[in-house]
């Protein structure tokens, strides 16, 4: 059992910053591969990013250049750095776990998951 906690949404301006933080429980950290997710109302959970238990990374399209996941295995916790946030970036984020090999690009490929943290992009 994996229990996840996010922490570092809020309220910024369009081309401002955030970092968000997932801190997991369990002394199996380093082995799971770990994502993000976004929701946004009315829409799809969208697969955000990932990293793998190596730290190999992949990014969804429309992350890359402006998104960077990356991990800490001595303090159990996966990192969402955001830069230059447009409005529509605007969802609640979602830290998950899986402990495939491969890269998981859909919820259903995920094992455990947070409760989310709200990011809002202002205009």
């Amino acid at each position: 059992q994996v229990q996840l906690a996010e922490s570092g949404g809020g309220l910024v301006q369009a081309g401002g910053s955030l970092r968000l933080s997932c801190a997991a429980s369990g002394r199996t950290f380093s082995s799971y591969a770990m994502g993000w997710f976004r929701q946004a109302p009315g829409k799809e959970r969208e697969f955000v990013a990932h990293i793998a238990w190596n730290g190999n990374t992949y990014y969804a399209d429309s992350m890359k250049g402006r998104f960077t996941i990356s991990r800490s295995n001595a303090k159990n916790t996966v990192y969402l750095q955001m830069n230059s946030l447009k409005p529509e970036d605007t969802a609640v984020y979602y830290c998950a776990s899986h402990l495939g090999l491969g890269v998981s690009v859909v919820p259903g490929g995920y094992d455990y998951w947070g409760q989310g943290t709200q990011v809002t992009v202002s205009s």
